[in-house]
């Protein structure tokens, strides 16, 4: 098959993908902003935001590989959550620095501005989690 043939072929997989990515995406962030909130009732944003993520970024690699890529059993689990633990720290990078930057700006701000700070990270860290998931971890399934 030439790349021509492959890339036409990779367009309508990519629009059947999508709907269920998105479908864990939203999920996986309503877990996350309910765990960082739940976080926040005993320790700093910065600690809230690092559980928050560890724990719904496994749940939601583990979701994406068997719904949005079709990938069933165990074989290759570890190394695929190895290699989505790159989009956690993509993720935990951009979360962190708006949190970051939220202290510098609002020292005191309201949980509710930290939640919206944190979601627009999280729309960033989601293009950039499906790119990885697609054209890396899961490229050859």
């Amino acid at each position: 098959m030439t790349s021509t043939e492959e890339s036409a072929g990779s367009a309508p997989k990519t629009r059947r993908q999508l709907p269920s990515f998105l479908v864990i995406g939203v999920l996986s962030t309503l877990f996350y902003l309910g765990l960082f909130v739940a976080a926040r009732w005993f320790t700093d944003p910065q600690a809230a935001n690092l559980i928050a993520l560890a724990v719904s970024a496994v749940a939601n690699t583990a979701a994406n590989r068997r719904f949005t890529f079709g990938v069933v059993g165990s074989e290759g689990m570890v190394r695929d959550q190895l290699q989505g633990a790159v989009a956690f720290l993509i993720g935990l990078g951009l979360s962190s620095g708006a949190l970051a930057l939220l202290d510098l700006a609002a020292p005191h701000a309201s949980r509710m501005v930290e939640v919206a700070g944190l979601v627009v990270a999280n729309g960033l860290a989601t293009l950039a989690r499906f790119v990885l998931l697609k054209l890396w971890v899961f490229r050859n399934r």
